[in-house]
């Protein structure tokens, strides 16, 4: 994260969300919106702002947002969280897993405050988390880059070796493997949400070592962009990124969140909210395929279609066993499907995948 960035975020947040306001009966619900990158990164933080966007249309004058974006996790983001409780915000989404710890502190300290902390795992009185089924967009994903591939060689640029990532590199080398018995992955870790040049040049690292499919869990569209310049194809991550790289884009997975925001305003209207950990997915239309390339071939498309179809209906699931981690180890008993719990905990990767994770 660059430090002018943050500067210009922390500005805000200490010249705009000022002293303490008492909300008098009529006015509007003040909701905060924390975003660790930037509202144009085209991916992550963009997709929670138009939901940001949706859900304050959709109650007209019963609420006002604001959002802080570029917010690096950690101690500045328990400042900025901090102030924006301080400044009379009634419910705050801190939308990246780093925030997990500083939301917790400061829910503490604000305990009339109704917080929601996306991708976590810490839940209290009055934090909930949130948390969107991604492992279902990358299993589609996977089956698409296994019929794919040429090279027999996919890629994924890997943000931070956490459950959520590392769940989701196994779905994609799952449904890879399910349709392409020779596939392999190979993954770059960049460290990082959002760095467009770090994000190209793990792409192009990728593409220099056969790769060509280019997935991602970073949030610009840079991989895409560097996968159109080389000829290679690529999937658009947490929004529609088709028209970065029209040729290279075989689709994108998008994530949906104005559902999950509206419904958790209406709750805080009416006084019936309570801290839950909530998973959305196909089934809830929160995780959505979008923008299918139409030069895919059919039987591609096709895939494609049946594959997010047999996961939204609940006929599939991808981590149902038996299945064992790349060490050997049985993780998933035959029968058994993976609980939500048991999912957040995932830090092994699955058989086939020859890396070591950081």
């Amino acid at each position: 994260m660059k430090l002018n960035k943050w500067i210009s975020a922390a500005a805000f947040a200490v010249t705009t969300l000022i002293a303490p306001v008492s909300m008098a009966a009529d006015e509007p619900l003040k909701v905060g919106f924390v975003y660790v990158g930037p509202v144009g990164d085209h991916g992550w933080s963009y997709e929670h702002d138009q939901g940001r966007i949706e859900m304050e249309q959709h109650f007209g004058g019963k609420v006002s947002t604001t959002f802080v974006e570029n917010v690096p996790e950690g101690a500045d983001a328990e400042r900025v969280i901090t102030q924006l409780a301080k400044s009379g915000h009634d419910v705050i989404f801190t939308t990246s897993f780093g925030f997990m710890n500083p939301t917790i502190k400061a829910a503490k300290r604000f305990p009339k405050v109704t917080f929601e902390h996306a991708t976590g795992y810490k839940r209290s009185k009055n934090v909930s988390t949130y948390v969107l089924r991604t492992y279902e967009g990358r299993y589609v994903s996977g089956v698409a880059a296994g019929m794919t591939t040429k090279t027999n060689v996919i890629g994924y640029i890997a943000s931070f070796p956490i459950p959520e990532v590392i769940r989701d590199i196994n779905s994609v080398y799952l449904g890879a493997k399910s349709v392409n018995p020779d596939v392999q992955i190979k993954i770059v870790w960049v460290n990082t949400w959002y760095d467009p040049g770090k994000e190209a040049d793990a792409a192009n690292a990728l593409m220099d070592q056969g790769v060509d499919i280019i997935l991602q869990h970073t949030d610009s569209p840079a991989p895409l962009i560097a996968a159109e310049k080389r000829g290679v194809m690529g999937i658009g991550q947490a929004s529609d990124m088709s028209q970065f790289a029209p040729t290279a884009h075989m689709f994108s997975v998008r994530d949906v969140w104005a559902p999950h925001y509206i419904r958790t305003v209406e709750e805080v209207l009416a006084n019936s909210w309570k801290p839950e950990d909530y998973w959305g997915g196909f089934a809830e239309n929160i995780l959505q395929i979008v923008s299918v390339n139409p030069a895919l071939p059919d039987d591609v498309k096709t895939a494609i279609s049946e594959t997010e179809a047999k996961i939204k209906s609940g006929e599939f699931h991808p981590f149902t066993g038996p299945m064992k981690d790349n060490s050997g180890k049985e993780v998933i008993p035959a029968g058994k499907t993976l609980n939500d719990q048991e999912l957040a905990g995932v830090m092994w990767y699955v058989e086939g995948i020859d890396a070591t994770i950081p």
